[in-house]
Formats: C-alpha cells, structure tokens, sequence
C-alpha cells in the first residue's frame, strides 16, 4: 500500500470537498487504501492504480453524503464544515482556484447539491476531468454527467458563488486589523473594516455556545465581538493568527493552551463580508485538545461555561430571591 500513499493528497482533496469533514475524509481515504489492498490480494491487475483509487474514494464520498444530508436535517444551528488547517492538506490545495473551492462559504453552498451533483461538479469544475474520466468515477453515461454538471451549475449560480478577489497580503493585512481592534476593543476601527451587510455566523452544534441564527449588519456584529474579545480576555484567554481553509483566520485558546474556537474571515474589496466561527467541540478535537469554556453544560448541571454576552440585569422576581443559583461542585465557572 505504501507504493500508492502519494496519491492521497489527491483522494483527501475530494473527500473533504465531498464531506466538509476532516474525519469522515480520512476515513474515506483509509477505507480506499484497504479496498485496494484487497483488489489486489485477489490477485486482480488494477492497470490505473490513480483511477481506480479516486474512483473508490468518490463513490464511498456521495454513499456518506447520502446519509449525512438526512442527519444535518437535525443539526441544530448553522452547520459549518470542519476547519482545515493551510498545512493540512497537501499539493492539490496548493493552487489558488484549489483554495478558493475550500471556503467555508462554498464548501456551505455545495451542501444545496444533491450528493452526485456536488460529485460531478467538483470533479469537473475543481479538479478538471473530462466528462469520461468523471462517468467512469460516478457509474454515469457522459451524457449524464454533463446533464448533472449544467444542473449543478445553475443551481450554485443561483445562490451565487463566493468571490475572493483579495490578494494572500491584502487579507492579511486586513486580518490583522480586524483582531486587532477586536483585541483592544476598538470599535470605531472596527466598524471601518466591516461590510455594511457584514454576517456572523456560528456552529455551535447544540454542544457549544453559539449564534442560534446568523447575524447581520455592521454595527451589530461589531458591538457581539468586542463583547465576546472582552469576555474572552477576562478569561484570560489568546488568539493565535492561522489560515484556516484557504482564509485569514484565528485560533482562540484558553489558559491551558486548548482550542476554544476558530474564527474565520471572508474578506473581499477590503472589508470583512462574513465571519464564521466554528466552536462545536467535535469539530475542533482534530487540531488538539478542546477547551470547556464555551461548552453547553449537561442538561442534569444548573452551570454553563460562559455567562450571556447581555449586560442587562436578569429581572429578580420573589422565587428567584427565596430560590438562589445552584452551584456545581467541581465546576471551575460557579
């Protein structure tokens, strides 16, 4: 098997593109690995070993998207792929049409795609196979496959394909003045680098303290994350700049050096369009050890991690004052 390990860059590259998960990718590809593996000890002669491993590798992709569209059904929140490190993947994301196709805002957008047509139109529009290279990977007739492509295309065109136009140095430059001025909390600098129409959303999955919803507008996603850099910092909590999926991004991490979030930037014309950030613990457990501090407390404990990022006073009313908080005991927040 070791003769065939330089073709895994290539069969990651369209796993994660078909799952949006680190996990399920890799597993994806050891599960390719062995199903050649035991082609081969049965005495099988595999004469295009690239082929016959991306053709494994595509069709146990769509076979997971299948029955991963009807769990996201349940998600709870805004679902956001799982964050990939710059080093992460190898050589085919090397190439800026790679990187652009492994944002979070367009690995979100090809969640529209039913599994075949997300399949057909990545292996087509991203990597560049020819329509017979393609029917060969999906089990399709070519005139098949260019009848999915020119479905999948209108169906992206219609909700419109992200664009990041920014250079590598002018998103950095941008970046870091966005965590700067969330960092010391200044607002003022902050609203300058944001969008009119900028957009915050969070993955939280039910298991971690996020946005319910998206939120939008300058001055409202501005004011949410100086609130949460100023808690954050209470914390006595760091960020660390990274690029997460081809995008200006940031690391927060807690006293204990453990991963709390990842924040990442949409930058275009020299604003922030969008911020996304993925604090869903079994989300992040690929890049090191997860912090606590932004986790939903188990339904049986009355503690939660973190306190509302409102400053309003809860109302006291007479059961509240003859029935005080419940503190856990051993819980480091009560």
């Amino acid at each position: 098997m070791t003769d065939f390990t330089e073709y895994r860059p290539l069969m990651f590259s369209i796993a994660y593109r078909m799952t949006g998960s680190v996990a399920d990718a890799e597993d994806i590809v050891q599960e390719a690995f062995l199903r050649l593996t035991r082609t081969l000890h049965e005495g099988t002669v595999v004469d295009n070993p690239k082929a016959f491993l991306a053709t494994i590798t595509t069709r146990l992709a769509i076979t997971h998207q299948t029955s991963a569209r009807v769990r996201r059904e349940s998600y709870v929140g805004p679902w956001l792929p799982e964050p990939l490190m710059e080093s992460a993947e190898p050589d085919p994301a090397d190439h800026a049409e790679m990187s652009d196709s492994l944002s979070m805002a367009f690995l979100v957008l090809l969640e529209s795609l039913a599994p075949t047509e997300r399949a057909v139109f990545l292996l087509r529009e991203v990597f560049g196979y020819d329509y017979g290279e393609i029917a060969r990977f999906t089990g399709k007739s070519e005139a098949n496959c260019r009848q999915i492509l020119a479905r999948a295309r209108r169906h992206i065109d219609e909700r419109g394909r992200p664009r990041f136009e920014a250079s590598r140095a002018e998103s950095e430059e941008v970046a870091r003045r966005f965590f700067a001025a969330v960092d010391g909390g200044d607002l003022e600098s902050l609203l300058e680098l944001l969008a009119p129409d900028v957009v915050a959303i969070g993955d939280g999955g039910g298991k971690a303290w996020a946005l319910g919803k998206p939120l939008s507008g300058r001055d409202r996603v501005a004011r949410l994350f100086v609130g949460l850099f100023r808690r954050a910092l209470k914390e006595r909590a760091r960020i660390e700049r990274a690029w997460v999926n081809g995008q200006p991004a940031a690391l927060a991490y807690d006293l204990d050096d453990r991963l709390v979030a990842v924040i990442v930037l949409d930058i275009t014309d020299g604003t922030v369009q969008a911020i996304r950030s993925v604090v869903n613990p079994d989300k992040l457990d690929h890049l090191g050890p997860v912090s606590d501090m932004a986790r939903r407390a188990s339904k049986d404990l009355a503690c939660r991690p973190w306190l509302p990022t409102s400053r309003r006073k809860q109302r006291r009313t007479r059961w509240s004052r003859a029935s005080p908080a419940r503190r856990t005991r051993g819980c480091a927040n009560c």
